[in-house]
């Protein structure tokens, strides 16, 4: 039992070291490094990998994509917070079933759901039909390859991330808060804002986080809805490995992308901190 329980603890460094610590090391290594034309890189030491992102054009790259993140957190949050409120109210009955919908896009491919979101904004798609039908526009409208798609493509693949914390904070809520808020006098908007926010606020961060981080590194979305000029992060990197070949600026554009994720985790346990101090004094 000694022995086995030892190769276990042994076994998670090794492969943490093997999975994570080496390739983060060699992506590190690489972005101080300079590109070599006939090759991947060129060993020499050089920070003008650093530099090149402080031009102007992938500055807006990365203002870009943040701003676009957020858009999608927010949809996201906005469309699955009444949803997962009246997820939780439901008969039980009915839950497995509303949950396995929800699940259900997640046992197929999100590229091919992507590209049915694209054939349905397409010029001859069900949604142009959809609008010349009801007599809204004369002909068919540009749809695709707009910031707009980005934004649904988006959404539509993250809302599940959304629902489900959220729902579990729904399901973890204590009614009998509410129906004391509202015997002390509290209508529907002061129970919402004093009681039930805060209470849910843990499930907000985690399914802002699950949507936030991951809305970043989609480039699959941008390329296919959003076309060239529509250029965000996760785009911006498989462009400079896959097609430009340019190794060491892809590292560096990496590691700013991983320094962000940290960041915003340590935001998100930072927050979770203060939810729980609030909590308590509030008890």
């Amino acid at each position: 039992m000694g022995l086995r329980r030892w190769c276990a603890l042994s076994g998670l460094p090794l492969w943490l070291s093997m999975f994570t610590l080496v390739p983060t090391g060699l992506v590190v290594t690489v972005s101080f490094l300079g590109r070599d034309e006939r090759g991947f890189i060129r060993f020499v030491p050089t920070l003008d990998n650093y530099r090149r992102l402080l031009d102007p054009t992938y500055l807006n790259v990365f203002i870009d994509s943040l701003a676009m993140a957020m858009l999608a957190t927010l949809l996201c949050l906005l469309i699955a917070y009444p949803f997962a409120w009246s997820l939780s109210r439901v008969g039980r009955r009915w839950r497995p079933l509303l949950l396995m919908l929800v699940i259900l896009p997640f046992w197929t491919n999100s590229l091919v759901r992507i590209y049915a979101i694209r054939s349905l904004l397409a010029a001859k798609g069900a949604m142009n039909a959809l609008l010349v039908g009801l007599g809204l526009v004369n002909e068919p409208i540009r749809l695709l390859y707009s910031g707009w798609a980005v934004s649904l493509g988006l959404v539509y693949v993250l809302l599940p991330f959304m629902i489900l914390p959220l729902y579990s904070s729904f399901e973890k809520l204590d009614r009998r808060l509410i129906e004391a808020a509202a015997d002390l006098g509290a209508g529907r908007l002061a129970s919402f804002r004093h009681v039930i926010v805060p209470l849910t606020a843990p499930g907000m961060a985690a399914g802002a986080l699950m949507v936030f981080l991951p809305a970043l590194g989609l480039f699959y979305v941008t390329d296919v809805l959003g076309g060239a000029r529509n250029l965000m992060l996760g785009a911006l990197l498989k462009e400079q490995f896959l097609d430009a070949r340019d190794w060491p600026f892809g590292a560096a554009a990496s590691l700013v992308v991983i320094g962000l994720l940290f960041l915003f985790l340590a935001l998100y346990r930072l927050a979770r901190q203060r939810m729980g101090e609030t909590g308590m004094a509030d008890a």
